[in-house]
């Protein structure tokens, strides 16, 4: 029998494996084998397959007719985050009326880490390219709703951001440091940023960004996406400001915990 501590350790590896493997599931990857989830992970195909059996079992993962996928539970768990669930909840209303008075596919996000985290999308059926998805992540810099959040967020992020390497998504993505300061400027000046084809070609985005109520810190951003010029996409940022100043204000009125005093 093994000594607790080495039950421990194999406990700890067996969780950090399982989620490994949830790891390897992206938007263009939604549906993988075992026997190619074990080759991606270095996992053995034989502690893959139990792994994954076992993840099964517990909601994380659903078989497919061609493999297995992300499960349930995992999309009710991440509802509950309470950092994103708020503004989520709040925003569906202004993301609706932001997509039925545009035609447009509009998408709310949060930051996590150094990317944009989308938490809520509304489609429209004249969007035919693809593009976000709800849980999907992108690059800060590249991104609408990204710069929206970054040029209110504090000099620290942005300079961490910068600092590093500004990997471009298209060839149109703003990938030198001065050149995105300068247009993070302009998005605090006027409130409002823009994404021409620079996360995706054939894309536009016009996003604006959500506080913490009216002089509180930045929350997140919305926005509107459609296939078209940056001439036709800035006749939609009214819309989207008008938005985000509406969504500002009922995040104002959210009731929050009292801190206790120090006694």
């Amino acid at each position: 029998m093994p000594r607790p501590a080495e039950q421990d350790a194999g406990s700890d590896s067996s969780l950090s494996r399982g989620l490994a493997l949830l790891d390897l599931f992206t938007s263009a990857d939604q549906v993988l084998s075992i026997s190619e989830m074990a080759r991606r992970s270095g996992v053995p195909k034989s502690t893959t397959h139990r792994l994954v059996g076992d993840l099964i079992a517990w909601g994380a993962l659903q078989r497919s007719s061609t493999g297995v996928s992300l499960g349930v539970h995992l999309f009710e768990l991440g509802s509950l985050v309470p950092s994103s669930s708020t503004l989520r909840d709040l925003a569906l209303p202004f993301a609706h009326n932001l997509n039925e008075v545009t035609k447009l596919t509009s998408n709310i996000a949060i930051r996590e880490g150094n990317e944009v985290l989308y938490i809520e999308k509304i489609t429209t059926r004249t969007l035919k390219v693809p593009h976000s998805r709800v849980g999907g992540r992108a690059r800060m810099h590249a991104t609408a709703l990204g710069k929206a959040i970054l040029a209110f967020s504090d000099h620290d992020f942005v300079d961490s951001v910068l600092i590093g390497t500004l990997q471009p998504q298209t060839e149109k993505t703003i990938t030198e440091p001065a050149e995105l300061r300068k247009e993070l400027a302009r998005v605090r000046a006027e409130r409002v940023a823009y994404d021409v084809e620079e996360s995706r070609l054939g894309l536009f985005c016009v996003s604006a960004p959500v506080f913490n109520g009216p002089g509180g810190p930045v929350a997140g951003a919305i926005s509107v996406t459609g296939a078209t010029e940056l001439a036709i996409a800035k006749r939609y940022s009214p819309a989207v400001l008008a938005t985000a100043m509406a969504l500002t204000s009922a995040l104002g009125t959210v009731k929050r915990p009292r801190q206790r005093s120090a006694s």
